[in-house]
């Protein structure tokens, strides 16, 4: 592993655990943009540019920010008093215990890591998509489900902004 992964992938796991862990919904909405962005360094230092750049685009550049104004529109002016961490880690760390081992289970019992007497296929060449080439294709023939896409992220923000809105009591 190099320098620039592993500074990565610990922004990320910190990020995300402090993002589970924070009481104050702002700094967990922040948490998961800083995790998000992380995750799209991860991408972008596995040669994976198109997923890496649409992290960017769309997680870190609409959802992140599209939670933050969700929050930040309909908390109420009242703060709650307490802890800004959680205190209850100890069925967290049952849980997450759990599903370690449920995935070390799947991981050990598939196909791919049983060693068989049958020789493996060769290797198929990787197929080398430029991201212009996806682009391309998603400004051409993909442009419906795009808008619809941007339509229905604008009707959740409207949602969000009525459903904050006082009522008012005549």
């Amino acid at each position: 592993m190099n320098l620039p992964f592993t500074i990565a992938a610990v922004i990320t796991l910190v990020a995300a655990g402090v993002a589970m862990s924070a009481r104050n919904l702002v700094h967990v909405a922040l948490c998961v943009a800083v995790a998000f962005a992380g995750l799209a360094a991860l991408f972008l230092q596995l040669n994976a540019e198109f997923v890496g750049f649409v992290q960017i685009l769309v997680y870190v550049g609409a959802v992140a920010i599209l939670i933050v104004f969700a929050i930040l529109l309909t908390r109420s002016s009242e703060t709650a008093a307490g802890t800004s961490i959680a205190t209850s880690v100890l069925p967290g760390l049952v849980i997450a215990g759990l599903v370690l081992l449920c995935l070390r289970v799947a991981i050990l019992n598939s196909p791919a890591t049983q060693r068989t007497a049958i020789t493996p296929p060769p290797p198929t060449p990787a197929v080398s998509v430029p991201v212009r080439q996806i682009g391309d294709r998603l400004m051409r023939e993909y442009v419906l489900p795009l808008e619809v896409m941007g339509l229905l992220l604008t009707a959740a923000m409207i949602g969000a902004v009525i459903i904050a809105m006082p009522e008012k009591r005549k």
